[in-house]
């Protein structure tokens, strides 16, 4: 930790005569600063996707977890008077906070999408749909499955259990692998600054050899690199953040045809994460610097 925050004193203070000892420009520079920048753009958009998974689970647990249908089958003559027996028993149900039957235009809407605008409902032996919706506390399925067994035989519960339960599993998993996608970028931006420390101490190991001629220790020289990669990554990663913001801007609202991809991006407070993009990159930078420098100076000791 002490070790740390002296590479974190040594970033935040300038020293014209260390920024001297590595290189301005040069491939290592335009790789580490390309590498920043390509990392923390994708990073935007892995933090867009599990805060997005998170919001769709949470709306479609709020959605299904209060909520519940009865579907009344019986012939075209029982079918009124089972649905008025089903809404009875349902009003004296502890647990339900309303309950509606659908009428034909919203069971129309229902099987639009798969069957098209023009289902003739009138010549199909299509289900009444019964919407309720709990209290706080809830229902008993079990319970309400028996009453309606005994007063209405046509009538079945679904309580969205068998449908909420792999939604959210499959939102968890969304999400899990978009934290998943984050450490694996920061993984390869450590990488990447590696390599490219590693390429700049090797091609400046005269100039290193010189400067331990001098009086210059190691602490010295890889605080020099620390600095200057870190700074490098910082920038980058805040040019590919900034980049990944504006991209999640104007992609397209789609309303509700995405599916999971509906309300892909930030909202609200949502807007902090990306901005702890760049110094957690640079906090990568410096420490992947500081380990490789400590690496390369010994061996050309």
């Amino acid at each position: 930790m002490k070790a740390l925050l002296a590479d974190l004193r040594t970033v935040l203070t300038r020293d014209s005569g260390a920024d001297r000892v590595v290189p301005p420009a040069g491939f290592t520079v335009q790789l580490t600063l390309f590498s920043a920048a390509s990392m923390a753009f994708l990073a935007v958009f892995a933090l867009a996707l599990s805060l997005a998974a998170g919001r769709l689970a949470e709306r479609w647990g709020d959605e299904l977890a209060r909520s519940a249908t009865i579907r009344i089958s019986a012939p075209a003559e029982e079918m009124s008077r089972q649905t008025a027996a089903a809404l009875a028993v349902l009003e004296t149900t502890p647990g339900v906070a309303s309950a509606r039957a659908l009428d034909d235009a919203e069971q129309r809407a229902l099987l639009e999408p798969w069957f098209g605008p023009d289902l003739p409902l009138d010549d199909l032996p299509v289900p009444q749909l019964i919407e309720v919706i709990e209290t706080e506390e809830g229902l008993d399925p079990a319970g309400l499955r028996l009453r309606l067994q005994a007063e209405v035989p046509g009538a079945v519960l679904d309580d969205h259990a068998r449908w909420r339960e792999p939604l959210l599993a499959a939102a968890g998993g969304l999400r899990a692998l978009g934290w998943t996608a984050l450490v694996l970028i920061f993984g390869a931006l450590a990488a990447m600054v590696t390599l490219a420390a590693n390429a700049a101490l090797a091609a400046n190991a005269q100039v290193i050899a010189v400067l331990r001629l001098v009086g210059a220790t190691d602490a010295y020289i890889a605080g020099a690199f620390v600095r200057r990669f870190t700074l490098r990554a910082l920038g980058g990663a805040a040019a590919g953040v900034l980049l990944g913001m504006v991209a999640v801007t104007l992609m397209p609202d789609t309303g509700d045809a995405a599916g999971v991809l509906t309300g892909l991006g930030f909202r609200g407070l949502d807007w902090v994460w990306p901005l702890l993009v760049p110094p957690l990159a640079a906090l990568v930078a410096l420490l992947a610097t500081r380990a490789s420098a400590k690496r390369v100076l010994e061996e050309l000791a």
